[in-house]
């Protein structure tokens, strides 16, 4: 029986050894370890104008997490303001997010540019849950 209290023992001792190797750190610009912590929702913002497609991901707060756009990516000239450099910045994006864990998104788009379309699709197909789709262009009125 005293056998069996030890072993037990020893198992509970070692499972906050387990817990302590499955944080997750990372190296600021500064050489410091920071813990990787987990943003499961999120707000996606996307300004699709004539000549590029910007697309900025931020937590509830509005800190911004990443962001990419067309010519990050490597599009220049008038190709940074189609759907298919669009589709490209998400899937950076996504690569970039698998660290947080973040799988709900609110997305606000801005600009009528032809990139809007194709993101939001991207990003039902990348594994994103969009919660609302919220369009923020502006209307002239000529009041």
């Amino acid at each position: 029986m005293s056998e069996e209290k030890t072993i037990t023992m020893e198992e509970k001792a070692k499972v906050p050894d387990q817990k302590k190797s499955q944080k997750q750190y990372i190296r600021t610009s500064k050489g410091k370890r920071r813990i990787m912590q987990t943003v499961p929702r999120g707000r996606a913002y996307i300004q699709a104008s004539l000549n590029n497609t910007i697309i900025t991901i931020t937590d509830l707060n509005g800190n911004v997490i990443t962001w990419a756009s067309a010519g990050s990516v490597g599009f220049r000239g008038p190709k940074k303001a189609t759907p298919y450099a669009a589709s490209i910045v998400i899937g950076k994006i996504a690569d970039q997010l698998e660290p947080y864990s973040m799988k709900e998104l609110t997305v606000f788009v801005h600009g009528i540019g032809n990139g809007r379309d194709s993101a939001i699709r991207t990003l039902t197909t990348k594994g994103f849950i969009i919660i609302s789709i919220k369009e923020r262009t502006l209307v002239l009125h000529y009041g």
